[in-house]
C-alpha cells in the first residue's frame, strides 16, 4: 500500500516498478545459430541447431516447411540458448527453413542441395603422399588480412612465436609447386579462428568452431583452396580437436551449461598418463585427471559426456567435411576426450562417410599402445574404436634410434627392425601414416645430427615403408632448430616478399638444400608409380654387418631396401633372399636412374641406402 506516502517515496517507488516492469518485458533475441546450414540427402538427418541469444529458455520454435520438422526443443542451465532438433527428411527439398520462435525473431536455416561426389568421398590411402604445413608460416599471399580490426593479437615477424602472415592465399598460390614435389594430400594445422592474445599462430585454440580465422581468410577462401587442389588431384585433411577449446572461446563469456566443461571453476591440468585407459590398475583419480584436465591452462578440457556437446562436436566434423569436400581428418590428442565419446564421434563420421579417413594422434612409442585405438582391435577390456588410423610413433622414434646409435654390429637397425616386428598388434598396420618429423617434434635433420645419409635413409625408409607416408613441410630443405616449436615451425623461405632465399623459384638455395629436395621428389614421384611399396605385401631380414634390407612385392613389382649404416661397404650375399627373389638377373636403382646386371652379391657403399626395382 502506498497511503500515507511522502512526494519523493511514491516518485522512488514508480521509478523502480518502472524499472521491473522493463524488465519483465526484455524483448528474447537471437544472436546466432549453430551450425549455420545443413544438406538434404545427409544421414546424419535430425540436426541440432544451437541458438544463442537473450532469454531463449521460454521460446517455442515452430516450424512450416514440407520434409521438415521438430523433434525436440531444449533449454540447458543457461536461459540465453534454445537448442533445437530439427528433423530433415528424404523428402526435403533445398531451400531456406523458417523457424518461428515468436518473441524472439525467426530463424532462416538454409538446407541445401549436396555437390556431386560428397555423399561417396573417399579418404586418403596407400597411394597418398601427405604434405603438412603450419599455414602461418608457409606462404603470405595476402598481406592485407595480416592484422585484423577486432582481434587480439597482430602479425610481428620478428617474434618467433608471433603470427607472421601466412594464410589460405599463399598455399593456394602454390599448390602447383606442392604438386610437384610428388604430393597428393595437404594436412594443414588448424585453420579456425584462434582469437588469443598471443601464440595464436598453431591453431590449437579454437575460439570458433565454424569460421576460419580471418587473418587466414575466410571460409569461402578455404572452400577454393580444397576445389583447386582437388582439381589438381590433390585431397585436403583437416586438423581437428575435439578435446579443448581456446580461453578467449566466445562459449567462455556465457557458458551453456553447468557441466559443459570438466573443472570449470578451479583449474586442474592433465596428468598427460595415457596409459591409464588400458592399465588395469590404474586408480579412478588418475582416470578422471588425464581425461578431464585441461591440456594447459588457456585451453578449457570439453566435457563430451553432455550430450549436447557431444552432438555439437560430431555436426561440426561433418559440417566441414560436407562443405570443403575433405579427403580426411587428422584429431588432435585423440585419447584426451572422453574415450566412450571418441566412439561416438568416429562412428557417426565414419557412417556418414564409410570410405574416408580419419588419423588420431596417440603420441607413444608402444605399439601396444598405439594399436588400443585402432579400428578392429579387440581390446582386453572391450574398448570398440572405429577410428581408421593413427600416427606411427614408434616407428618414427625408433627410426631415428636406429639412425643415431652407436654402430654396434649387434643393435645397429635392432630397434627399428623388432618395431616392425609387433605389427601384429594393429589391425590394419598399412593404414598407418608413417613420418620423418612433424610440427610438434624437431626437423628431421635436426633429429639426424645434420647426417645427410641419415636423413637420406630416413626419407627413403618413409616412401617404401607400409603405411602413408607424411612430410612436413620444409623437411625438403635441411630446415633446422633449436627444440624451441616456435623454430620448428618457421616460416617457409620464399613466402614472404622480400625474403632473401626463395624455396619456390630455387633462389638463393645452397647446393644441398636443392639436392635434398630433388631427392625427396624423385622418391615420392617414383612411388607414386610404383604400387608394390603402396600395397604390397613387406618381407625384412635380420640386419646383418650394420646393414638392413627389406623388400615390397605384389605380382607387378619387387622393390628391394638396402640401408648400410657402416662407415665401410658391404657385401651381401643375394641368395639369403631366394624366399623372395628366387633367381637375379638385373636392377634399376630409382634414385640414379641405373641399370645393372646382378651376380650372386651385390656391394652396398658406405652411409648408402639402394632402393632397387628388381627384374
Amino acid at each position: 500500500m502506498t497511503t500515507g506516502m511522502n512526494r519523493p517515496a511514491k516518485i522512488f517507488l514508480s521509478i523502480v516498478l518502472i524499472c521491473t516492469f522493463s524488465i519483465s518485458i526484455a524483448q528474447p533475441r537471437i544472436d546466432r545459430v549453430d551450425p549455420p546450414n545443413w544438406w538434404v540427402g545427409m544421414k546424419w538427418n535430425e540436426v541440432q541447431l544451437m541458438v544463442y541469444g537473450e532469454d531463449l529458455a521460454g521460446a517455442v520454435p515452430t516450424v512450416s516447411y514440407d520434409g521438415v520438422s521438430i523433434k525436440r526443443s531444449s533449454s540447458l542451465s543457461n536461459s540465453n540458448y534454445k537448442f533445437i532438433d530439427l528433423a530433415i527428411n528424404s523428402s526435403a527439398k533445398p531451400g531456406t527453413v523458417e523457424i518461428d520462435l515468436g518473441d524472439a525473431g525467426k530463424i532462416d536455416f538454409p538446407i541445401l542441395e549436396r555437390e556431386e561426389g560428397r555423399s561417396n568421398l573417399r579418404g586418403f590411402d596407400n597411394a597418398d603422399n601427405i604434405y603438412l604445413i603450419t599455414p602461418d608460416r608457409f606462404a603470405n599471399g595476402d598481406p592485407g588480412n595480416d592484422n585484423v580490426t577486432g582481434m587480439k593479437e597482430r602479425a610481428n615477424r620478428d617474434e618467433p612465436c608471433g603470427r607472421h602472415g601466412g594464410d589460405i592465399e599463399g598455399m593456394r598460390k602454390n599448390l602447383d609447386y606442392i604438386k610437384d614435389m610428388g604430393f597428393t594430400a595437404i594436412w594443414l594445422n588448424p585453420l579456425l579462428e584462434n582469437d588469443m592474445q598471443d601464440n595464436s599462430y598453431h591453431g590449437y585454440s579454437t575460439t570458433d568452431f565454424y569460421k576460419v580465422d580471418p587473418r587466414y581468410g575466410s571460409n569461402e577462401d578455404y572452400k577454393r583452396l580444397a576445389d583447386e587442389a582437388r582439381e589438381k588431384g590433390m585431397g585436403i585433411i583437416m586438423d581437428m580437436i575435439v578435446n579443448h577449446i581456446g580461453s578467449e572461446h566466445w562459449w567462455m563469456k556465457d557458458l551453456p551449461a553447468d557441466d559443459w566443461l570438466n573443472y570449470p571453476d578451479n583449474y586442474v591440468g592433465t596428468n598427460h598418463r595415457r596409459t591409464t585407459l588400458q592399465d588395469p590398475y590404474a586408480s579412478e583419480r588418475d582416470k578422471q585427471i588425464f581425461s578431464d584436465g585441461w591440456f594447459v591452462r588457456t585451453m578449457p578440457d570439453l566435457n563430451q559426456r553432455n550430450e549436447y556437446m557431444g552432438i555439437y562436436l560430431i555436426q561440426n566434423a561433418i559440417w566441414w567435411v560436407e562443405y570443403l569436400g575433405l579427403e580426411g581428418i587428422r584429431m588432435d590428442t585423440y585419447p584426451y576426450p572422453d574415450a566412450d565419446y571418441m566412439t561416438w564421434w568416429t562412428k557417426a563420421v565414419m557412417d556418414e562417410y564409410p570410405e574416408f579417413s580419419i588419423v588420431g594422434e596417440e603420441w607413444s612409442a608402444m605399439p601396444g599402445q598405439v594399436s588400443f585405438w585402432q579400428r578392429g582391435k579387440k581390446n582386453a577390456n572391450g574398448y570398440t574404436s572405429h577410428l581408421t588410423s593413427l600416427m606411427d610413433f614408434p616407428t618414427q622414434q625408433n627410426m631415428v634410434k636406429s639412425l643415431i646409435d652407436p654402430e654396434l654390429r649387434w643393435n645397429t637397425w635392432v630397434d627399428l627392425y623388432e618395431n616392425l616386428a609387433q605389427d601384429y598388434m594393429y589391425p590394419d598396420p598399412y593404414s598407418l601414416v608413417v613420418f620423418p618429423d612433424n610440427h610438434d617434434m624437431s626437423r628431421i635433420y635436426t633429429q639426424v645430427k645434420e647426417n645427410y645419409s641419415w636423413y637420406k635413409m630416413a626419407l627413403a625408409y618413409v616412401a617404401t615403408m607400409r603405411g602413408v607416408p607424411q612430410i612436413y613441410y620444409g623437411t625438403e630443405l635441411l630446415m633446422t632448430d633449436n627444440g624451441d616449436h616456435c623454430i620448428i615451425r618457421t616460416d617457409y623461405p620464399g613466402g614472404w616478399d622480400g625474403d632473401k632465399v626463395n624455396a619456390f623459384t630455387g633462389k638463393g638455395l645452397s647446393k644441398e638444400q636443392k639436392e635434398a629436395r630433388d631427392f625427396m621428389t624423385r622418391l615420392l614421384k617414383w612411388r607414386l608409380t610404383n604400387s608394390a611399396v603402396q600395397t604390397g605385401k613387406l618381407t625384412h631380414f635380420n640386419p646383418e654387418q650394420g646393414a638392413y634390407v627389406y623388400f615390397r612385392y605384389d605380382n607387378s613389382s619387387t622393390v628391394m631396401v638396402a640401408m648400410n649404416k657402416n662407415t665401410k661397404e658391404v657385401e651381401l650375399d643375394l641368395s639369403k633372399y631366394a624366399e623372395v627373389v628366387p633367381t637375379w638377373t638385373r636392377v634399376k636403382n630409382i634414385l640414379t636412374g641405373e641399370s645393372m646386371p646382378v651376380g650372386k652379391t651385390m656391394t652396398i657403399h658406405a652411409n648408402e641406402v639402394f632402393i632397387l626395382e628388381v627384374n
